[in-house]
Parts: C-alpha cells; sequence; structure tokens
C-alpha cells in the first residue's frame, strides 16, 4: 500500500477495504497495533503537542478522517483514495466483522450509551460479536485504580478490536500509553460513534458529510463545548495547506533545479 505525506503525516492510502485488510493481517499475525483516523482537529494540535506526535510516530495505520484533507490531497496532487471515519466504521465494515467473528470492545461514552450502541447493532449485524463494554468515569486516564481495571478487563476479555471513544486526542494518547499492556491487536479512537449509534447524538446528514460540512452540524448541536475547536482552532487549516503548497513549490523548484535570483 502506498503512503501520502502531507502535514507531516504519513497518511497510508486506505480505502475502508484496505483497512479491513491490515486489521485482519494484524489480527491473523496476533500482533499488537493502533489505527489512527486523523482529522483537521489532529492536525492542529500535532502542532504544539510533543507526546500527540509520539503517538503518531508509532501508529500501525494513519488514515484520513475529513473531506478538508482529502480536497487537500487532491489539490496537492497527491490524491488519497477516500475518507476513512471512525464514526463510519460499523456502517462500512459491520457486516465483515460479524462474518469474521472479531470480538469487539467498546470503551468511551456516558453510562448506558456503549450498551445501547451495542442494542442498535444487533438489530443491523445479529452476529456481530460484542465481549464487553466499559463507561470511564471522567478524568479516568488519571485515576491509575480505573485504568488498570480497565486494562484488566481487556486482558480478560480478549478482543480483537478494541473501540475507543472518549474524545481526541485522550483516547488516542490513551491506546499509546496501555496498547503493549492489555494486548489487543487492533485499538482505534472512535470519537463519538457510540452516542451516534445509540441515538444520544443525531449524526450529520449524508449529504453534509460528503460536501465537508459535517463540522457545522456537530457545531448547531453542542455549540458549548465545540465553537473554539472548530471556529479557532480548525480555522487554522487554511495556514496549513497554504504552508504545504509552498512546501510543495519550493521542492519542485529544487527537482527541476530552478534557482530564484
Amino acid at each position: 500500500m502506498s503512503r501520502v505525506t502531507m502535514f507531516d503525516v504519513h497518511f497510508d492510502n486506505y480505502d475502508f477495504l484496505d483497512l479491513l485488510a491490515y486489521m485482519d493481517e494484524v489480527i491473523r499475525q496476533k500482533n499488537h497495533s493502533y489505527i489512527l483516523t486523523c482529522n483537521v482537529d489532529h492536525l492542529i494540535k500535532l502542532r504544539k503537542d510533543a507526546e500527540f506526535q509520539k503517538v503518531y510516530s508509532g501508529a500501525g495505520a494513519i488514515v484520513a478522517d475529513g473531506m478538508p484533507i482529502i480536497w487537500a490531497s487532491r489539490m496537492l496532487r497527491k490524491p488519497l483514495k477516500q475518507k476513512v471515519s471512525g464514526s463510519d466504521l460499523f456502517t462500512k465494515l459491520g457486516e465483515a466483522f460479524a462474518s469474521r467473528q472479531y470480538k469487539l470492545f467498546f470503551l468511551g461514552s456516558a453510562v448506558g450509551i456503549p450498551e445501547q450502541a451495542v442494542k442498535n447493532l444487533k438489530l443491523v449485524f445479529p452476529n456481530l460479536n460484542i465481549v464487553g463494554c466499559y463507561s470511564p468515569s471522567y478524568g479516568f486516564e488519571k485515576k491509575k485504580e480505573e485504568n488498570e481495571q480497565i486494562v484488566q478487563m481487556l486482558i480478560d476479555t480478549q478482543p480483537d478490536i478494541v473501540f475507543v471513544g472518549v474524545g481526541a486526542p485522550k483516547q488516542e494518547k490513551w491506546i499509546y500509553q496501555n496498547y503493549l499492556q492489555y494486548k489487543v491487536p487492533i485499538s482505534i479512537g472512535v470519537g463519538a460513534t457510540f452516542d451516534f449509534i445509540s441515538g444520544t447524538v443525531k449524526r450529520a446528514p449524508n449529504i453534509m458529510q460528503k460536501t465537508g460540512f459535517e463540522w457545522f452540524w456537530r457545531l448547531a448541536q453542542e455549540p458549548r463545548r465545540l465553537w473554539k475547536r472548530y471556529l479557532v482552532h480548525d480555522a487554522m487549516f487554511a495556514v496549513l495547506l497554504w504552508r504545504e503548497v509552498i512546501k510543495q513549490f519550493k521542492m519542485k523548484r529544487e527537482g527541476t533545479g530552478i534557482k530564484s535570483g
């Protein structure tokens, strides 16, 4: 599989079937890996967060989660195949997870939400093999006893894939700090996925997802929590894209031997 480097991130040029093939191989070999779904918010946070940069350097796979990144890849003539969002994993791969009988674990969201997500998924994919779910307390990542309890839960249930939905970059950092202890083949952060599947939070209509306006829908749903992320932090993406254009232009000039002055 090819890789596309943009914004100092090495994206795997995967669509959902490519990602499934990667998961199949890691699970078959009984390795321990984690997948990152990189969106604009990740790119902004990566600029100043050294710990998050370490998380990215150790990832088994990095996919593009967001139409702005897909559009940027086309603009830079490094086209990525598809937006691969954590929120779409079950829509796209639920049948494959069920037919392979992969053991799944849900970690995240408020009490009762992962359980409701399981019920809703079972209506669509009756053979889905979900071996456990757990809603961590607020600030759980700083609580030694609860962390140990979660790690032991994963060791005991032995899932093939653990989906962690506690928001970025908390979920990615938690995975990075713990995945070699609980030794699950695949770990992946999925943000608000359990909220969407459970029906607790309504996801943007398909047209807004495809046209890159899902952020606007989410902002309208939770303005107090998300305004700063979307209207302040993520607005920096335009600056990052401009820098990437300049960088590519300079590389082309150097490659053709053109010198200024």
